[in-house]
């Protein structure tokens, strides 16, 4: 392994917004551009942004923005650890909100990203996703937080 320098960031400056984002029942909602759009608001340098959503049947995800194959297979794959017709108890707001509290259990309701140079950064092929885990359209809040300088 070799490391880079070692870089000291004063940190001076915080900056909170939300994102109201709209979606159309199960996939991906890609949030990167919101992200590079709120940094360059936030006169964001280098630090860190914390991206949380509200909610326990969406979740938050980095992965690759080349193939769509590969989040269709993603789903594919939650679709087959959690199934909608599995039996569970909690059915309350209707057969696949359970599933959805399972999926995104496994996956995460918050991430972090490094921000260099007033970006995320992220790899080549690698985005930010927010994931709706439930059938129907939802409003998801997304919480973005910079701390840095």
């Amino acid at each position: 392994m070799q490391m880079t320098d070692v870089q000291e960031i004063t940190i001076g400056k915080m900056a909170r917004s939300t994102l109201t984002v709209q979606t159309a029942g199960p996939g991906f909602t890609d949030l990167t551009a919101a992200i590079l759009e709120f940094l360059a608001a936030a006169d964001a340098v280098d630090g860190l942004l914390s991206v949380f959503v509200r909610h326990t049947s969406a979740s938050l995800t980095i992965q690759e923005n080349a193939d769509p194959d590969v989040r269709r297979d993603l789903l594919d794959a939650l679709d087959g650890l959690a199934p909608q017709n599995a039996g569970y108890r909690h059915g309350f707001e209707g057969q696949d909100d359970m599933p959805a509290h399972i999926r995104t259990m496994l996956t995460d309701v918050s991430i972090t990203l490094p921000v260099a140079g007033g970006a995320a950064d992220v790899g080549t092929w690698q985005s930010a996703y927010l994931v709706e885990h439930r059938a129907r359209p939802h409003s998801r809040t997304v919480s973005l937080t910079y701390l840095g300088s």
